[in-house]
């Protein structure tokens, strides 16, 4: 018998909020936990320092639970020649705004599973939710973290991921479907991604496998958390729905782009990161889409993209924004996240009804 999410994770509304790195913060996260569905942080793209001082902020704001998110990809095998290829590829887009590409490209995302001071930090500090995108870590990590009671949730988007994250020992899955904003959580892209739809890829997990199957893509309201419920997800996992809300970190220009015509022609792109993500469309998916230049690993491609980026944005221009938003994003509503969980807590009440 599968276990309840609710008591699973602490919780009493079955809503995650998606650990969204750079729109998630301390107040968004402890805002939803708060109202009793479960906030996260993503701190894949921090130090065991910086973990940490997330980590004691959400805590300064809530008792209650809340997630802590995890990169476990691959790391990146640096190709010089490749990296300086690519640069040159980019360099008439930082000199339309009288820049020029850096000299040279790091891997700014150091990856869980090479990141034992990371484990020592959580294994110090203890969260009660941790959850896994990209792959999963050594299992002697799992059973670390668990030791230490922290219960955790992979990312999956077929099910024979779901049949390595079940057998290393998790607790319960996060279903990715392709319609969810952000990076695919796909555990070796190389491979292809099969594209799975959410509430296909629900189905056929709750039909395979013993453990809690978590909804996360294109779930923007109560009615499609119902649905989602209705095929045997346990919870819901939400991130474009959060967006809009005042406790996130999210731009004013990301923010008037979520309310405008780009959300509703969300696309999947591989160039932005060098794994592929679903965001708004803009100049960055379309031009730096069309270089005719190999594109180097995640997460060095993205260490090129933040430059330009920042190239950009100091000249004044937004063009190139990183905007990540699912296929449900026409359906953001701008509210504080505690009005935003109970609205959408009425809604799952009233289709149920």
């Amino acid at each position: 018998m599968r276990q309840p999410i609710t008591p699973l994770l602490g919780i009493e509304h079955p809503i995650i909020q998606a650990p969204m790195v750079g729109v998630s913060t301390p107040a968004l996260a402890a805002a939803v936990s708060n109202a009793g569905a479960l906030g996260s942080i993503g701190i894949g793209a921090s130090t065991p320092e910086q973990a940490r001082q997330m980590i004691e902020a959400t805590r300064a704001l809530t008792a209650r639970p809340f997630n802590v998110n995890l990169f476990c990809h691959r790391p990146a095998i640096a190709d010089p020649a490749r990296e300086a290829a690519w640069l040159r590829a980019l360099a008439p887009l930082f000199a339309e705004f009288g820049a020029e590409p850096p000299a040279a490209l790091r891997e700014i995302y150091r990856s869980f599973n090479d990141d034992p001071a990371m484990l020592d930090t959580l294994l110090d500090l203890r969260p009660k939710v941790v959850s896994l995108h990209f792959g999963l870590p050594p299992k002697a990590w799992v059973d670390a973290l668990k030791g230490a009671g922290c219960v955790l949730l992979a990312c999956v988007t077929t099910p024979a991921e779901a049949a390595l994250a079940e057998a290393a020992g998790v607790d319960a899955l996060v279903a990715q479907g392709i319609e969810a904003g952000g990076h695919r959580g796909v555990f070796e892209p190389e491979r292809g991604d099969r594209a799975l739809g959410t509430l296909a890829l629900v189905r056929l997990l709750a039909e395979r496998s013993r453990l809690p199957v978590i909804a996360a893509g294109g779930i923007m309201d109560g009615q499609g958390i119902a649905a989602a419920r209705a095929l045997g997800a346990a919870g819901v996992q939400m991130g474009t729905a959060f967006i809009l809300c005042p406790e996130s970190s999210a731009s004013a220009h990301y923010r008037a782009a979520l309310k405008g015509e780009r959300a509703s022609r969300t696309q999947v792109a591989t160039v932005v990161s060098g794994r592929p993500a679903r965001g708004m469309p803009n100049r960055l998916f379309d031009e730096v889409g069309a270089l005719d230049a190999p594109l180097p690993d995640y997460p060095i491609a993205y260490d090129a993209t933040k430059a330009l980026v920042a190239a950009a944005s100091a000249a004044g221009c937004s063009d190139f924004a990183v905007e990540w938003a699912g296929q449900g994003a026409p359906l953001a509503r701008e509210m504080p996240a505690a009005q935003l969980v109970a609205t959408l807590v009425a809604e799952l009440a009233a289709a149920k009804a």
